[in-house]
């Protein structure tokens, strides 16, 4: 696995407010991309996997965050802390080689619906990404297991409503005891309070046999991204045979559109 060109930089006070820094080759600064790992909002850090070589290949620098996780925090300290790390990175991002006009927003899983989330913050606060990309990530708590349910089957890790979910975790109370409230907590609920903002270009991936979020989540998420803005671009599209990450979203067939969609919005304006 590559090391970082800048490792365990601070960005607030906390022991999990680091980032990680990983350079393209050639001279700076270079467009970025925020990279949320996954984890069920209660496990995973910034190191857990290698760092997308078809990204830093294409000239797009990757910077990888913690954020803190549900046995300590619960909604919304993990999105402080991803809007916490993209106002260090505006600020101080020139210093490690990164230019802080051109960045993009990726997740994960868990982190997916912190990548989705913190782009809808910037955007309420006038301070958009250029691009956000979402692989799998729930998008609707309280549709999660009607969404499994649909299709035939059971999540693997259970139900989202009960109390020990990693969403109820997340949110501090059983999602089945208030749907409403935790649809509104998340990306698509929030969408419906942005009426009339410009959204960024978004990216979805999703595998067709995921077995923990139906892919229905993604395609929620789609539909509400363009209902809101039908001027931007929304390429969304399941991964034949994949499941819920692993080899099939490290391979070329998803990483070489990722860093082409990533290169056309990051592009020097």
């Amino acid at each position: 696995m590559r090391s970082p060109d800048h490792s365990d930089i601070a960005y607030g006070t906390g022991e999990r407010h680091k980032l990680d820094v990983y350079l393209p080759a050639g001279p700076g600064p270079h467009p970025f991309v925020v990279d949320i790992h996954g984890g069920a909002f209660k496990m995973g850090s910034k190191t857990m996997s290698a760092a997308s070589e078809q990204i830093l290949v294409a000239g797009v620098a990757i910077v990888r965050i913690n954020y803190r996780l549900t046995d300590t925090d619960i909604w919304p300290a993990q999105l402080d802390d991803c809007l916490a790390a993209v106002g260090f990175l505006r600020k101080n991002g020139g210093d490690y080689g990164i230019d802080p006009s051109r960045m993009a927003l990726w997740g994960q899983s868990a982190g997916g619906f912190l990548a989705v989330s913190a782009a809808l913050s910037l955007v309420a606060a006038g301070q958009p990404p250029q691009a956000v990309i979402d692989f799998f990530g729930p998008m609707e708590f309280g549709s999660m297991d009607s969404d499994m349910t649909a299709l035939g089957k059971t999540a693997a890790m259970g139900a989202a409503d009960v109390a020990t979910s990693p969403e109820s975790a997340l949110l501090g109370y059983p999602v089945g005891e208030n749907r409403e409230k935790a649809n509104a907590a998340g990306p698509i609920g929030r969408l419906a309070t942005l009426p009339g903002l410009h959204l960024p270009p978004l990216m979805i991936r999703h595998g067709a046999d995921d077995p923990l979020i139906a892919p229905t989540q993604s395609e929620r998420l789609a539909d509400a991204w363009a209902a809101e803005d039908s001027s931007v671009e929304v390429d969304f599209a399941l991964v034949p045979g994949a499941g819920h990450g692993g080899g099939d979203f490290d391979a070329d067939a998803v990483l070489l559109p990722t860093a082409a969609f990533l290169t056309k919005h990051l592009a020097a304006g």
